[in-house]
């Protein structure tokens, strides 16, 4: 098969949560032992970081691989959904896996995967840590995709585990409460492993996190206690200013409210890999956190894609995204003065639409929409749930046509925002000139 086909053919051989929702979860990690076994534990031949989270994982994944290959490493990356290109999943030192390897993985494993019929995120993660022993890497950040205990890829045993922060998101499969789903992240610690936590909003979940790191004894390190950070804020510019206890100071790319959160749990995991004598320069941290972008191949984190009229696409899509996205957007515009903000909104149909378009400025005009995926609320219904909400504005049938009207619509110094969805910033980006995946 060529490697669109191989691609077609994973995607109509296997389920696929990120089309198809609930229908493709497959909890439990027989599978994915399975397929290690049958690989010969590719896993065991590199040293692992380990990063569940809500909110924030992606970002503080592409961070610590910018800057660990920025240190002379090579790294393996791998992170999830993908925006417009499967081979984005699965990198080392920012390049994408080649079309070749993916062909030759399904051809040499076919004929054991078919009869255990495992779910394209199982699939896709042994592809990923046999592609890091192919490449010999020195580290790899792995990802989960959708809680921790039952994730596939927690059958790994890192040198560090993360746990960026906690809050309600898929809680048809982790549970209704913040405590039930922070038992489910914190099932990726494991007996002796340090684990770094991030932001905690609530004594219960923090209860929980320290509980199970007692019981594995892990070393915990919270955020809250620790001493990386000096002074952050946000420039006009859209970038961040760090003033680091390690490394003085530094300039994050990556803009966005949360980007202070990620930048003290990197600092602070960059601390614990120095006591493991894992050596990252000064200079690397500073490449790192101002090039994560070119580095990594990093997309949708508060991402201006254009100028005039600015246009904003960010993937954040639960209601612990929203709101710092509520944050930074109402910031924005006292900022712009008498610019007006458009709104290309779409959503999951898993996701929790009422609480989520609550956080959503009610001063501004939508264009509400459907990403071009199974899982995508229908537009009319997110509609009703949006007027219920206060939210008015046009309904558009697709992304593109949102764009289309939005653009013309909006004056060089309004502020057009794409998201809601990660389906509906990987519609969008492409539509954009200069975007490369």
């Amino acid at each position: 098969m060529t490697y669109e086909e191989t691609v077609q053919y994973l995607y109509a051989s296997v389920p696929v949560f990120q089309h198809q929702g609930a229908g493709a979860y497959k909890p439990g990690l027989e599978r994915s032992k399975a397929l290690d076994d049958h690989l010969n534990h590719p896993h065991t031949a590199y040293q692992t970081i380990h990063v569940a989270g809500t909110n924030g994982k992606g970002s503080v994944c592409h961070l610590l691989a910018a800057i660990l290959q920025e240190s002379g490493y090579t790294v393996g990356l791998y992170t999830s959904p993908h925006l417009v290109d499967f081979r984005e999943r699965i990198r080392v030192n920012g390049k994408k896996i080649s079309k070749t390897y993916v062909v030759d993985f399904v051809e040499r494993t076919r004929d054991f995967f078919e009869p255990l019929k495992p779910s394209f995120f199982e699939l896709t993660s042994t592809m990923a840590l046999d592609y890091f022993r192919f490449k010999q890497v020195d580290f790899a950040i792995i990802e989960t995709g959708l809680g921790g205990r039952l994730d596939s890829t927690n059958i790994i045993t890192p040198i560090i585990s993360i746990i960026t922060n906690v809050s309600l998101d898929h809680q048809k499969f982790l549970g209704e409460t913040v405590k039930e789903i922070a038992t489910e992240k914190a099932g990726i610690m494991k007996p002796g492993v340090p684990v770094i936590v991030g932001e905690v909003d609530s004594t219960d979940v923090l209860d929980v996190l320290e509980e199970r790191a007692d019981l594995v004894e892990a070393p915990m390190y919270w955020i809250g206690n620790q001493d990386v950070m000096q002074e952050s804020y946000l420039m006009t510019t859209g970038e961040w200013y760090f003033s680091s206890s390690d490394y003085g100071q530094l300039f994050g790319q990556l803009s966005g409210v949360v980007q202070a959160r990620n930048a003290n749990v990197v600092l602070t995991t960059l601390r614990l890999l120095e006591n493991m004598d894992v050596k990252t320069t000064a200079t690397a941290v500073r490449k790192g956190f101002e090039h994560v972008i070119e580095l990594t191949g990093l997309h949708g984190r508060w991402e201006q894609v254009q100028e005039k009229p600015c246009v904003i696409c960010d993937t954040g899509h639960n209601e612990g995204a929203w709101i710092f996205l509520r944050k930074h957007l109402d910031a924005e515009m006292k900022h712009r003065g008498q610019a007006r903000l458009h709104m290309i909104i779409g959503m999951a149909n898993d996701k929790d639409v009422e609480n989520i378009l609550s956080l959503m400025p009610e001063k501004a005009f939508y264009y509400f929409t459907q990403a071009s995926v199974e899982r995508a609320m229908p537009v009319e219904e997110l509609t009703g749930y949006a007027v219920l909400a206060g939210l008015s504005g046009m309904v558009c049938d697709t992304v593109e046509e949102a764009v289309k009207k939005a653009l013309a619509e909006a004056g060089e110094r309004d502020l057009v925002f794409i998201g809601g969805s990660t389906f509906v910033v990987a519609d969008a980006l492409p539509l954009f000139p200069g975007y490369d995946a």
